[in-house]
């Protein structure tokens, strides 16, 4: 297997979670707030006024960086490492995380958790959609810039997941296909299979560029690519989704939150055929709620740049039983933090 990028993109997403730590010691006083006996988590959350994606972004996030702890009976309480960000401890470094208190990107978290999102979502956010206006996904420019920025992540790790998924003869659909590399490899390797790439249109532009360049590849079967594969342009919030006896949601969920993820899974679930299966490509949360700390950085991340968070395995399974889909086994790992899980919609 080759060499997991991983620890680049920790690195790049510790600056969100250490954000959520300056804001914590400094503007929310969590520890302030432990110091004096175990809170349940709706009980810290109500002290801190925040609402559900934020709360479950900072509090497993202090979890995971072992400040925060629960107790047998299900309480969070100070870690002995986080009782050194109480005022009750003398040799605390309360000060010390203070030196960051002011910084911008800090001050502009603090404005987000409190918010649930920034202040200012007129031109759009990220490249979520706002409301019912236009998603920012439809100008060629920025549906490019941010095609193009995470075709690098896809074009890494889509050998990995299309070797992972069933093999089969039938349909694939991948919603919010972004660069279409994972659909590429997983027709690469199942060549009497079809598949359906739904995405907003000038995102399939680019779509399109790219595979052509998976065409010269010299990959075996890359060729065959192009006379099974559907560019479907769309809103998977709203218009009708093809049928399919595979749908792909590759690092879909992650960026909404949780009453539109349920509404997916419910939308997703109607375009199964019977015995069809969705898969989930993504990073997960324990079920726990407390870490992984790479994930809880990465969820911070999200949380700034989009509508959503990082969630558990359990809170994906939960949408899918909703609906109707049968949860299958455990996560199959793949790299760069992310795992495959999948659900089934029994005949």
């Amino acid at each position: 297997m080759s060499i997991d990028l991983a620890p680049i993109t920790r690195h790049l997403r510790a600056m969100y979670g250490s954000r959520l730590l300056v804001a914590a010691v400094h503007h929310f006083k969590v520890f302030e707030l432990v110091e004096n006996g175990p809170l349940s988590f709706p009980e810290l959350q109500q002290k801190l006024k925040l609402q559900d994606r934020p709360a479950y972004v900072l509090i497993p996030g202090l979890c995971a960086m072992e400040l925060l702890t629960y107790t047998p009976e299900g309480q969070l309480e100070l870690t002995e490492l986080g009782t050194y960000l109480s005022q009750s401890n003398s040799d605390n470094l309360i000060g010390y995380v203070g030196l960051e208190s002011d910084d911008p990107g800090v001050l502009e978290m603090v404005t987000r958790l409190k918010n649930d999102g920034p202040l200012d979502t007129s031109a759009g956010f990220s490249y979520v959609k706002e409301g019912e206006g236009p998603s920012p996904m439809d100008e060629a420019e920025s549906a490019r810039f941010f095609t193009l920025g995470l075709a690098g992540r896809a074009r890494k790790l889509s050998p990995l997941v299309a070797a992972s998924l069933p093999q089969s003869r039938g349909h694939l659909l991948d919603v919010a296909a972004g660069s279409g590399y994972y659909t590429f490899e997983w027709l690469r390797l199942n060549p009497g299979a079809t598949a359906t790439l739904f995405d907003r249109p000038q995102v399939l532009e680019v779509a399109k560029e790219l595979l052509n360049e998976f065409i010269k590849s010299g990959k075996e079967g890359a060729d065959s690519v192009p006379d099974r594969v559907t560019f479907h342009p769309g809103d998977m919030l709203t218009d009708e989704l093809p049928e399919t006896d595979l749908l792909l949601a590759a690092s879909l969920f992650h960026d909404w939150p949780t009453d539109t993820c349920l509404a997916l899974a419910k939308r997703f679930a109607a375009a199964l055929r019977p015995n069809g299966e969705i898969w989930v490509h993504d990073t997960f949360l324990y079920d726990t709620l407390d870490g992984p700390k790479p994930a809880t950085d990465y969820s911070a991340a999200l949380f700034w740049a989009t509508k959503g968070r990082i969630y558990s395995r359990q809170e994906h399974w939960d949408w899918f039983k909703a609906v109707g889909l049968t949860p299958l086994a455990d996560t199959i790992p793949t790299q760069l933090e992310y795992g495959l899980i999948a659900a089934r919609k029994e005949a």
